[in-house]
C-alpha cells in the first residue's frame, strides 16, 4: 500500500500552464504504474497520462501533446505538466499508483480552466 497527495491544483486561464504533483509515501520504484486520472461534474474518469516504473508513458487522447508525465525518484515524487490549458481540462485531478495487489488513490486536486 501507498499513501498518495496531490497538489498544484487552481485557477488558471486558457492557455495557461499548471504543474500537479504526487507525491508518495514510499518509494516509487517498487510501483508498477503511476497514473494521473480526471473527473470533470456529470463525467467518467478518464485517464489522462500514465508512467510506468520501467519509464514508459502513455496519454490520452485529449491530453496529447499539452501534458507531460515525469518523475524524480528521489523524492517519491510524479509530476504532470500541463501547457495549452483549455476550459474542458477543468476537473479534479487523481493521483493512482498500482502494485502487486493493490491500487490506491490520492484524494484528488482541483484544476479550474476559466477566464
Amino acid at each position: 500500500q501507498v499513501q498518495l497527495v496531490e497538489s498544484g491544483g487552481g485557477l488558471v486561464q486558457p492557455g495557461g500552464s499548471l504543474r500537479l504533483s504526487c507525491a508518495a509515501s514510499r518509494s516509487l520504484v517498487s510501483i508498477i504504474a503511476m497514473t494521473w486520472y480526471r473527473q470533470a461534474p456529470g463525467k467518467q474518469r478518464e485517464l489522462v497520462a500514465v508512467i510506468t516504473n520501467g519509464g514508459t508513458t502513455n496519454y490520452g487522447d485529449s491530453v496529447q501533446g499539452r501534458f507531460t508525465i515525469s518523475r524524480d525518484n528521489d523524492k517519491n515524487t510524479v509530476y504532470l505538466q500541463m501547457n495549452r490549458l483549455k476550459f474542458e481540462d477543468t476537473a479534479v485531478y487523481y493521483c493512482n499508483a498500482r502494485g502487486p495487489g493493490y491500487t490506491n488513490w490520492g484524494q484528488g486536486t482541483q484544476v479550474t480552466v476559466s477566464s
